[in-house]
């Protein structure tokens, strides 16, 4: 009996931790091994196979029972096609298949076959992931809201949603809405699922992010195609409703300063700024629907807008917020991280105990993002 293991991983990074995530281990035997468990049927032919396939995995069948009616010398090959193909035509059950196997005795033209599959998340789990999510679209997606409104809530509502699953145990999207926390799969997953639903075409892209595998989407709006990874956006540790957009929405050159994958995904070659700042200009109904989603994107900053750009601005700003009972502030900083902490020592003359920062890049303007906090 020869057997072949092949197991495919995906990792996720948040804030730097590394989170694992197993795919589907694929387990092989070959045609001299007898099926004792296989009863008779009717013969298959190759091109019934994916449909087969693709019907008991949506039903969450474990297992797979069929007469194969052709060459048999090719059958392994076949099997394995079907399978993976069955498994890439629906993103969702693709991710949610542990691991399958498969098995066929029979004579040069024809053979006994079993296939069997196991499960991450079970049909009556996925029932519940299908009926949440049907909720909570009612909720958060109102009569006449643009895709581009449709996105972000969904979007918005995951991130706040979710925690990032430090146990590295929880890998579905029915984890994440039944216990709160799940890995970059889950938050994927139910990206997927909720963006599906609410009309948006969108994919389950497998890379890298900071050096370690990751999984994220890709979305198609208005005929273009942007990255979107919800995980990354989840602050971490989690910080109640704050909700970054670091990486929403972003083009192929934006997602690869920290992200790198290698199969073959639509191009996301446009500039959301830019398609947002279109919609703006051409006017319309929907025209201050565009600009507040611009503004909330803080694309303004991108543009050059409200930057910070020396210590003294900085001290200003942090003590109109302290007279105002505030302790934390968000701006756009003109420079480097290394001239930012040289310009926050200033602030230690107001009276303030303690002082820190988070930076992130203003899309690919050289600019920073910084949210100060402060005792």
């Amino acid at each position: 009996m020869n057997r072949k293991i092949g197991v495919r991983l995906v990792k996720c990074l948040v804030a730097g931790a590394a989170l694992a995530v197993l795919l589907p281990q694929a387990v092989e035997w070959g045609n001299n091994v007898y099926a004792a468990s296989v009863k008779p049927a009717s013969p298959v032919s190759s091109q019934q196979l994916q449909n087969k396939l693709l019907q008991a995995m949506d039903t969450r069948s474990e297992t797979l029972t069929f007469t194969y009616q052709g060459r048999v010398n090719g059958l392994k090959q076949q099997l394995e096609k079907a399978i993976q193909q069955a498994m890439e035509s629906d993103p969702y059950v693709n991710y949610t298949i542990k691991s399958y196997a498969f098995s066929y005795t029979g004579t040069t033209t024809s053979a006994e076959v079993t296939i069997r599959l196991s499960y991450r998340e079970t049909k009556e789990q996925t029932a519940y992931v299908d009926s949440t999510v049907q909720s909570v679209l009612k909720d958060i997606i109102a009569k006449g809201m643009t895709d581009h409104e449709k996105v972000k809530a969904i979007h918005d509502w995951i991130v706040v949603r979710l925690k990032y699953d430090e146990t590295q145990e929880k890998y579905t999207a029915y984890d994440g809405l039944k216990t709160g926390s799940t890995v970059c799969q889950g938050y994927s997953l139910l990206a997927y699922k909720m963006l599906e639903r609410a009309g948006i075409t969108n994919r389950i892209v497998e890379g890298r992010g900071g050096g370690q595998l990751h999984a994220w989407n890709l979305v198609l709006l208005d005929g273009h195609w942007y990255h979107m990874d919800t995980t990354w956006d989840d602050p971490t540790p989690d910080r109640g409703n704050e909700v970054s957009t670091s990486y929403y929405l972003l083009t192929d050159t934006e997602m690869r300063r920290d992200h790198s994958w290698v199969k073959p995904y639509p191009q996301a070659n446009t500039s959301y700024r830019q398609t947002l700042s279109a919609l703006i200009t051409a006017g319309g109904p929907k025209t201050a629907v565009y600009q507040k989603l611009y503004n909330n994107l803080e694309y303004p900053l991108q543009d050059g807008k409200g930057l910070v750009k020396s210590s003294a601005d900085i001290k200003e700003q942090v003590s109109t917020s302290i007279n105002k009972g505030g302790t934390t502030l968000t701006f756009g900083y003109q420079g480097t991280e290394r001239s930012l902490k040289e310009d926050l020592q200033p602030l230690y003359q107001l009276g303030l105990k303690s002082i820190s920062y988070q930076i992130t890049n203003l899309g690919s303007t050289g600019n920073l993002r910084v949210t100060l906090k402060w005792t």
